[in-house]
């Protein structure tokens, strides 16, 4: 499918309100666009528009549903390079890598993934007195609040399955990369009929506004534990269903037969993945002693070679933190660990005169498992690496945050990897790899990292309601 939305200044002009706020990219200080700012009373406008035209959506078969989110990806796929640069210069990441283009890509996929899903319904009982089916119906209107860390490709795990089910979508996108969630519904509404997937950008005035709404009827959020506790408290006087995925401080968990040399490569990504912006990024690393040092070694070689700068350059595959509130958080837990008198293996001084908020890449190893660099969500281009001599150790010690969102095991013995796994404490657990998520497969957190799942069919009835139906 062609669109006209074919280079950045298009996209841009789309979206961009001269008399709005000024956003800034975080590599270089320059402006890249304005966003309006949306009210409480946008929200109440858009959710009104919504609940209007849910029911006709709702009515169109599932298969007219998927092929207007197959067009959709194709529409993405069409302005891939425009929405990657804008979201390079919004949110920091870099064209390549794990990065812009990467989740460009990612929201077309995730789309045609939700496009062919089906779920059926199911026959629960099927004897000579009673025949029973579950069914699952549209839940309404859905109110999506997104991060500013994978602003359009979260934004897309929220909408796609809503949209698939039957619901009508009212978004709220981070006040920190409203420009990007707002392209990129402007190309996917070239494809769908009005009011069906509307953005409304503002502050958290704007969220609470969504959130709260009575005409809302499942909300979805990612984002910090705390904002998630708030809006369970604010649903609960309506009774809206929920799906939270919330904060994480992922641990992985090398065994004492794991390749070093092999392992590097993966261990470094699964933790600087958006330069660590990832809530399901390892943020903790258990190594044994027999490897530790081999361990290190092997990680710092992989980050010498994984340039960071600003994310219209090429060559760069890792950016700045996108905003200076999360730039203090990562400088304060590297400075608490060379403070302990851990070890830094590379990093840890930034440039004072570089402009953007460009944390460099930084290893910290001989760290106490009670640093606050391990304690705490880093959220950023740090790694603390924790040595281990006795197993269990290590996995009391990753079972004992509050949050459970991810976490790995790293060996060559897959059943000894599969049995440490299943003393995890955590919504996911991969094996030789982290933070690998696939759109056919369920995500969600346990503890204080929230809870639903995402992802596959188990998603599709996370935006439903179910209908039993007996003879």
């Amino acid at each position: 499918m062609s669109t006209d939305l074919t280079t950045f200044a298009g996209l841009l002009s789309s979206v961009d309100d001269p008399n709005g706020r000024e956003l800034l990219d975080p590599a270089t200080g320059e402006v890249v666009g304005r966003t309006r700012e949306g009210s409480p009373a946008d929200i109440d406008t858009a959710v009104a528009a919504a609940r209007k035209v849910q029911s006709d959506w709702a009515a169109r078969t599932s298969a007219e549903r998927s092929d207007l989110l197959n067009k959709a990806a194709d529409a993405i796929e069409a302005s891939a390079e425009a929405l990657a640069e804008l979201l390079s210069r919004e949110q920091g990441k870099p064209l390549n890598g794990p990065n812009a283009r990467f989740e460009v890509g990612a929201c077309a996929a995730w789309l045609r993934a939700n496009a062919a899903f089906e779920l059926e319904p199911e026959v629960l009982v099927d004897d000579e007195e009673t025949h029973a089916e579950l069914h699952y119906a549209p839940v309404g209107v859905v109110g999506a609040v997104g991060p500013w860390n994978w602003p359009m490709m979260i934004s897309v795990w929220q909408f796609a399955p809503s949209l698939k089910m039957g619901n009508t979508v009212v978004l709220k996108p981070s006040e920190y990369t409203p420009l990007s969630v707002q392209a990129l519904v402007a190309v996917v509404n070239q494809l769908l009929p009005a009011d069906v997937l509307t953005v409304v950008p503002g502050d958290g005035a704007v969220g609470a506004a969504l959130t709260s709404h009575d005409g809302v009827d499942k909300i979805m959020f990612t984002g910090s534990t705390k904002t998630g506790q708030a809006i369970m408290r604010t649903a609960a006087d309506k009774l809206a269903r929920i799906t939270l995925e919330l904060g994480g401080n992922d641990a992985g968990i090398v065994l004492e037969d794991a390749d070093p040399a092999a392992i590097a490569g993966d261990l470094f990504w699964g933790a600087f993945i958006n330069t660590g912006q990832t809530c399901a990024a390892m943020k903790r690393l258990y190594v044994p002693d027999s490897l530790y040092d081999q361990v290190c070694d092997a990680l710092v070689e992989v980050a010498a070679q994984s340039p960071m700068g600003v994310g219209l350059k090429e060559e760069n595959v890792l950016g700045p933190l996108q905003n200076k509130q999360q730039y203090d958080i990562v400088a304060r837990l590297v400075q608490a660990a060379k403070d302990s008198g851990a070890r830094v293996l590379t990093g840890g001084d930034p440039v004072a005169e570089q402009p953007g908020y460009f944390y460099p890449t930084t290893l910290v190893a001989d760290i106490d498992n009670d640093n606050p660099l391990v304690a705490e969500e880093q959220f950023g281009p740090a790694l603390p690496i924790i040595r281990y001599s006795d197993l269990d150790q290590a996995i009391a010690w990753a079972n004992e945050l509050e949050v459970g969102l991810g976490s790995s095991v790293w060996g060559s013995d897959l059943d000894a990897c599969k049995s440490v796994a299943a003393r995890l404490q955590a919504g996911s657990t991969w094996i030789n790899k982290h933070g690998a998520v696939d759109p056919r497969v369920p995500f969600g957190g346990v503890k204080k990292s929230g809870f639903g799942l995402e992802f596959g069919l188990e998603g599709l009835k996370q935006v439903s309601v179910p209908h039993v139906i007996s003879w």
